[in-house]
């Protein structure tokens, strides 16, 4: 087993330096020497075989049970060091078998029927509203920020992300929006504050909704704003806008004519649909097994070829559609790196197998979006083609004027026109 092992590695790793030592007690180094030095070690020898087999599951498995101990650097400096090699196809003949294995049974997987969806946000949203304040910002977003400057700071990159998919919904004074997935509330609670406008969110975690009404109760105008506990597909109004972020990634491949056709229904003629999802830039695939199994159980990240077609099949126009790259990798290093500042507490509410998971899935995260082709996109969908304006310089300019007008109340003149009344 040490010798298919290392003859393993031999093949995957060429650069770097990493030094494994088998159950058996033999070590060896792979790679160039360069850059940081790794040294792991297994401690069971059935550990060793189960990685070997499929890493993708036994990795992270091996580091969360502590059969894989990391004597020199961290579980993310190992990840980005096998994540980050050229494979050109060099991945063992099982590891392929099994991702056609995977593929074949993905729609299984994503089977997500009502009461499904429901178990699935209750897995990982309902943990403790505890876990995420450790390292979200302090507006709770817990989807990829939008870094407009390399130096910006975590909260500051939040809010460029609020300011950046408000301008592409172009909501009037008093607009009707549909918040799908709506988290801890804070679009929502923008857009109201923002422009006056009426937000229903709607969420299937009891602690996000919990925590998304006692917001909306001390808001400036609480009335503005709705959060219930609802699936998207029992909504029954129509909206002039509908904005989805960080939501679409739970819906399943199975479900998307569905999601899209239900979107329709929800527009007013003159709507704007703004959706923000998790992507991946290569041809369809199947959800990282561990991720599906410890993190997003139901969960996919679909290609663009997967998600258009269904968007033309709903007569929908789609009128924008813009790809933010690493923006995710630079959101999930700051989501790691305070985290692990405030590790022990994570293990006080929970304990430290929980700690290492989420070190394991914070860290896998963030190198996925670096070097595996992950990425975020923004589709702006309508019923129409005449409306949004006809070019793109309206994103900026709203941009430029929600920045000047931070802590003040607009009145904007219509979903066609920039330009707003601001009342101090």
């Amino acid at each position: 087993m040490d010798a298919l092992v290392f003859r393993t590695l031999r093949r995957l790793v060429k650069t770097g330096c990493l030094t494994i030592t088998t159950a058996n007690g033999v070590a060896r180094t792979f790679g160039d020497g360069a850059g940081l030095a790794v040294k792991v070690r297994f401690r069971t020898a059935t550990a060793q075989r189960r990685v070997l087999l499929d890493p993708e599951l036994r990795l992270g498995e091996a580091f969360v049970d502590g059969d894989l101990v990391i004597e020199q650097g961290t579980i993310t400096q190992l990840l980005e060091l096998l994540l980050s090699q050229n494979h050109n196809g060099a991945a063992p003949i099982t590891t392929k078998m099994l991702a056609g294995l995977r593929f074949v049974l993905r729609r299984l997987a994503q089977k997500n029927g009502r009461r499904r969806s429901r178990r699935n946000v209750a897995h990982h949203y309902d943990l403790s509203g505890k876990l995420y304040e450790l390292f979200l910002d302090e507006d709770m977003q817990y989807s990829c920020a939008y870094f407009e400057r390399a130096d910006m700071s975590l909260d500051e990159a939040q809010q460029a992300k609020k300011r950046h998919i408000a301008a592409k919904l172009l909501p009037n004074r008093n607009a009707r929006v549909l918040d799908i997935g709506c988290g801890w509330g804070g679009l929502a609670l923008y857009l109201a504050e923002a422009f006056d406008a009426h937000v229903t969110g709607i969420t299937l975690s009891a602690e996000q909704l919990e925590f998304a009404r006692a917001r909306a109760a001390s808001a400036a105008d609480p009335g503005r704003l709705d959060f219930r506990s609802q699936d998207y597909r029992d909504v029954g109004e129509r909206f002039d806008r509908i904005v989805s972020v960080g939501m679409f990634e739970h819906v399943g491949v199975n479900h998307y004519d569905a999601f899209f056709r239900k979107c329709r229904d929800l527009l007013d003629d003159e709507g704007v649909l703004l959706l923000h999802s998790i992507g991946r830039s290569d041809e369809p695939g199947f959800t990282n097994p561990w991720i599906a199994k410890y993190i997003f159980p139901g969960g996919y990240i679909p290609s663009l070829s997967e998600v258009l077609p269904a968007i033309e099949r709903a007569g929908l126009v789609i009128t924008d559609i813009e790809i933010l790259r690493l923006h995710y990798a630079e959101t999930l290093r700051h989501w790691r790196e305070r985290f692990l500042a405030r590790r022990a507490e994570a293990v006080e509410l929970f304990d430290e197998r929980f700690a290492r998971l989420w070190e394991y899935y914070l860290g896998v995260s963030e190198l996925a979006f670096r070097y595996q082709g992950m990425m975020v996109f923004q589709i702006q969908v309508a019923r129409r083609q005449d409306a949004v304006p006809l070019t793109r310089g309206y994103i900026e300019r709203e941009e430029r004027r929600l920045r000047s007008v931070s802590g003040t109340t607009q009145e904007c003149e219509g979903p066609r026109e920039t330009s707003c009344v601001t009342v101090s």
